[in-house]
């Protein structure tokens, strides 16, 4: 059998730094897991969404930020000609979540 691999490539629009590109297929399915998804009911900045109603910000959100701005510190390295494999990168990636 030939099976076609689907290639679930998510691109996320965050409030800070726009659209995110989720980078490969296992981050994605990291970041689908029930328990990664808990990360959305949980507030990283407490209750000052109260006093500051636009400031709502959950733990899922600065996750994903996190792995944006490890995609362009992993990019601009790259770009230094410092030698990173795949598998590096998707552990860096995988470690800052």
């Amino acid at each position: 059998m030939n099976e076609k691999k689907t290639n679930k490539l998510k691109i996320l629009n965050d409030p800070i730094y726009g659209f995110i590109t989720i980078p490969n297929i296992l981050i994605y399915n990291l970041i689908e897991h029930p328990y990664f998804q808990r990360l959305r009911r949980i507030s990283q900045m407490g209750l000052s969404y109260l006093v500051y109603p636009g400031a709502h910000h959950t733990r899922f959100h600065h996750a994903i930020g996190s792995v944006h701005l490890m995609q362009k510190a992993v990019r601009i390295l790259k770009f230094k000609g410092v030698q990173i494999s795949e598998e590096e990168a998707t552990a860096v990636y995988i470690a800052i979540l």
